[in-house]
């Protein structure tokens, strides 16, 4: 850690090009930030090329650098801030290889819990299904193609660490997907406020191999998506709330299910 990296090393500079979703794709990288995400990421530490920490960050982190045998470069304040997408940046950062999993090894060995997320717009809500997932003991979550990228700056930041925990599949077409899980016996519940199963009343559906599929945060999940799940399943609300936002509703559905399953 002798040499001071600035926003102009060439390290730096090729960092910064993962801020953009084109620039991880690109290299097959992300950035992991703050002391969370950090220590997840070393967990399993094949997956992650270095860490990058300001001389504060290194100081105050000195028990967590010092057991890991990744390469730890120091960077200045400016170039931490030019990796950062936060208002306060860390200071404290993991170059990490891509987690993506191919959708045939989730059909071919289908979890007991799964998400599949239809055109998700929001990243701060991808990585909070994420963190929801695993608490509830989900084995994968799929991005379908349109949705956010669960290695953007805030999506990663939200899974407070989820990220390195959960199966990740990206960009596989859903409703091929879907079928084929289906066909291997998993149950496929869409979530749809207007649902004609209650999932209050849901019961042997929940006990098997589940795949939530969850819809856009506007629109819900996509017609043709819905028609390929063996049930819509809308969450009975007792106040007069109009509805809620996809984070809760998710967050509702996937406790329901390990529930019935424990």
């Amino acid at each position: 850690m002798t040499e001071l990296l600035t926003e102009r090393s060439g390290r730096i500079v090729a960092a910064r090009k993962l801020t953009r979703r084109s620039g991880r794709d690109s290299a097959g990288l992300f950035l992991a930030e703050g002391r969370q995400a950090v220590a997840e990421a070393l967990a399993d530490p094949d997956g992650v090329r270095e860490v990058l920490a300001t001389e504060p960050a290194a100081a105050a982190h000195r028990d967590l650098l010092a057991a890991t045998h990744v390469p730890v470069r120091l960077i200045t304040e400016r170039a931490a801030a030019g990796l950062s997408e936060t208002v306060t940046p860390q200071g404290l950062l993991a170059v990490c290889e891509l987690r993506d999993v191919d959708p045939g090894a989730l059909v071919a060995q289908p979890p007991q819990l799964s998400v599949a997320l239809a055109e998700l717009a929001d990243p701060g809500n991808a990585g909070t299904v994420l963190r929801t997932a695993d608490a509830c003991g989900a084995g994968a979550v799929v991005f379908g193609a349109g949705s956010a990228d669960p290695y953007g700056g805030k999506a990663v930041r939200a899974s407070a660490g989820s990220l390195f925990h959960v199966d990740v599949v990206r960009g596989a077409p859903l409703e091929p997907l879907l079928t084929q899980l289906r066909a291997a016996g998993v149950t496929v519940l869409a979530a749809d406020g207007g649902g004609e199963a209650a999932l209050d009343e849901l019961h042997d559906e929940l006990s098997g191999p589940v795949l939530w599929l969850f819809g856009n945060e506007a629109r819900g999940v996509p017609a043709d998506l819905a028609a390929v799940a063996d049930h819509r399943v809308r969450i009975p609300m007792r106040g007069r709330a109009e509805s809620l936002n996809l984070a809760a509703a998710a967050a509702i559905c996937l406790y329901a299910t390990q529930l019935a399953q424990r």
